[in-house]
C-alpha cells in the first residue's frame, strides 16, 4: 500500500498543463516576462490580469503568452490541500 501511495505522488508531480497562445510562432525568444501568479482553493471564481501589450511595448511586439502549471505548482498545490495554487505566466515579445 505504502508503495501505491509512493507511486501516486510521483505521477501526480510529473503532471503538469500548459496553454499557450501563439500571436507569432515564427520567432523563438527566451521569455521577457516570467512570474508566478498566486491562486487560493484551486483559482476557483479568481482570475489574474497581464497586459501582454504593455509588457512587450505594444502589441505588434507580442510573441506569444502561456500560462503553466508546472510540476513544483503541482506540489505545492497538493501540500496545501489545493488551498494555495501557484502558476508560472509567461510573455514572450519579438524585441
Amino acid at each position: 500500500m505504502k508503495k501505491l501511495a509512493i507511486a501516486a505522488m510521483v505521477l501526480s508531480l510529473t503532471g503538469c498543463a500548459i496553454q499557450r497562445f501563439d500571436v507569432r510562432p515564427d520567432a523563438h525568444n527566451a521569455p521577457t516576462h516570467d512570474n508566478s501568479q498566486t491562486f487560493w482553493v484551486a483559482g476557483i471564481g479568481q482570475s489574474e490580469d497581464i497586459d501582454a501589450a504593455k509588457v512587450c511595448g505594444s502589441a505588434a511586439n507580442v510573441q506569444r503568452v502561456e500560462t503553466q502549471m508546472t510540476a513544483g505548482n503541482v506540489g505545492l498545490t497538493i501540500l496545501t490541500l489545493g488551498i494555495y495554487s501557484p502558476r508560472q505566466v509567461r510573455v514572450y515579445c519579438t524585441r
